[in-house]
């Protein structure tokens, strides 16, 4: 009998939610529009998603928990999901 106590097995939640591994310096761009960005300052904002182009390169500049990434383009620096971003 399997102990109730015990933790399920389950993926890593981290890798899980990744999406495509990310490193920092790596360019990347968008794969689709977010419904609104988020800024990556130590107190975000939500910003409307027009300041990325579509086509727009952007560089990561650190990887957090939870599969996001801060990502500075032109217009600033976003927190974005790495499944959002298509590597270069």
């Amino acid at each position: 009998m399997a102990d109730p106590m015990a933790e399920p097995n389950r993926p890593d939640d981290a890798a899980a939610a990744a999406g495509p591994s990310l490193a920092v310096g790596q360019r990347v761009c968008l794969r689709e529009r977010p419904a609104y960005l988020k800024t990556a300052d130590p107190m975000p904002m939500l910003r409307p998603v027009d300041l990325i182009d579509r086509d727009e390169v952007g560089q990561v500049v650190e990887v957090r928990a939870l599969g996001m990434v801060a990502v500075r383009f032109r217009r600033g620096s976003f927190l974005l999901a790495a499944s959002d971003l298509q590597p270069l």
